[in-house]
């Protein structure tokens, strides 16, 4: 059984040091946010459609507080995708719905910090509803459809007697966790540096669906256009300013 178990998991790790979030603080834009909107691109590039996405988030700020779903997969990130695959769009407009649908994922990341997220709150109302013996077909519908990329960030806790900047070799590269549905891949990404990011990519041999080593390239396009959007943008605003 163990057997089965590990030879049905598909695992790459990619290592994209293009740049990391010294470029993303530079767009005046969340590196968390940032990289959610290019998973969003790269799995609509991966599956020619939207899926629903988990990201986890910390509910510290309470006492024994755990986890709260963050759900990067919104109106906004869509339209945002949309745009992008559209060749007809402007690059203004890509570049005003790609701030729309980062501010709107940090709105929901520090909602779900500070207790106002919604899928703990349903997941009550369904332990509730079970111990009444109260048959709730909305609660069953909602808490049974499949998070088909679920993601995390995870910390990069290294500890700090190696210094990095003179040994990159030794930066770990951390790790991951599998996917939650069956068709679905499991992303773990760590912010590591200023020109750094590791993603641990999985998914299941078993699914003629997905393929980890394809996600990771897209992932790797999708960090690509999303430079060339914000330095195209950058661009064209300082051209706009020079010549008034």
């Amino acid at each position: 059984v163990a057997d089965k178990l590990l030879n049905d998991v598909d695992l790459r790790i990619y290592v994209h040091d293009n740049y990391g979030k010294g470029f993303m603080k530079k767009c005046s834009m969340s590196p968390d946010a940032y990289i959610q909107m290019a998973l969003q691109l790269a799995y609509y590039r991966d599956a020619g459609k939207f899926c629903l996405t988990y990201e986890a988030s910390m509910t510290r700020l309470f006492r024994e507080g755990r986890t709260e779903t963050v759900r990067p997969c919104t109106i906004e990130s869509a339209d945002w995708v949309k745009a992008m695959e559209n060749s007809s769009t402007s690059i203004e407009e890509r570049y005003r719905l790609m701030r729309l649908a980062a501010d709107q994922h940090q709105r929901g990341y520090q909602d779900a910090m500070i207790g106002k997220g919604i899928d703990r709150h349903l997941f009550c109302l369904y332990v509730v509803s079970k111990y009444l013996e109260v048959d709730s077909p909305f609660l069953k519908e909602v808490l049974s459809e499949p998070w088909k990329l679920s993601t995390s960030q995870t910390p990069h806790g290294q500890t700090s007697k190696i210094d990095l900047k003179k040994h990159p070799n030794c930066i770990s590269v951390g790790g991951g966790f599998g996917p939650v549905a069956d068709d679905g891949y499991g992303v773990s990404y760590i912010i590591a540096g200023e020109d750094l990011l590791f993603f641990h990519i999985s998914s299941k041999t078993s699914s003629p669906e997905t393929d980890s080593s394809r996600f990771a390239r897209r992932i790797e396009k999708a960090l690509a256009d999303i430079k060339d959007l914000m330095t195209s943008y950058k661009k064209q605003e300082g051209q706009k300013n020079g010549s008034k």
